[in-house]
């Protein structure tokens, strides 16, 4: 059974992309085009590991990492954030608000595979 994916993007040719990109590696891919679609999805879905966009309309994703993890249904699941913000403040307030991973656009799509597999692996 292939791994599920959450790909939370307001950017529909990135979207796609990623998507493409990550389907092809074996993940079954949900998208979502901003953050609080994201929200919703991750709960009525439950992916393995969430791919959240950092600057997205309604919902930032900051904002929708924090919504995740205070939610007892979905707290657990691992969250990488990729974003074209590469300041030190923006990476230290991913994962103060609960990222399990912070990369820098543009994205290394084998970096951004190897990230999610060794997210999802048993521990």
């Amino acid at each position: 059974m292939s791994r599920q994916l959450l790909l939370v993007e307001d950017d529909p040719d990135q979207r796609r992309l990623l998507g493409r990109a990550l389907a092809a590696a074996g993940w079954r891919v949900f998208t979502a085009p901003d953050g609080e679609a994201g929200v919703a999805a991750a709960r009525s879905q439950r992916p393995d590991v969430i791919v959240l966009d950092v600057m997205m309309p309604r919902l930032n994703g900051f904002q929708a990492c924090r919504q995740l993890r205070a939610d007892p249904a979905t707290r657990e699941i691992p969250i990488i954030m990729p974003t074209a913000k590469d300041q030190p403040a923006d990476e230290f307030w991913g994962r103060e608000v609960g990222a399990d991973e912070y990369l820098v656009k543009p994205l290394d799509l084998r970096h951004l595979i190897a990230v999610a597999t060794r997210l999802t692996e048993p521990k």
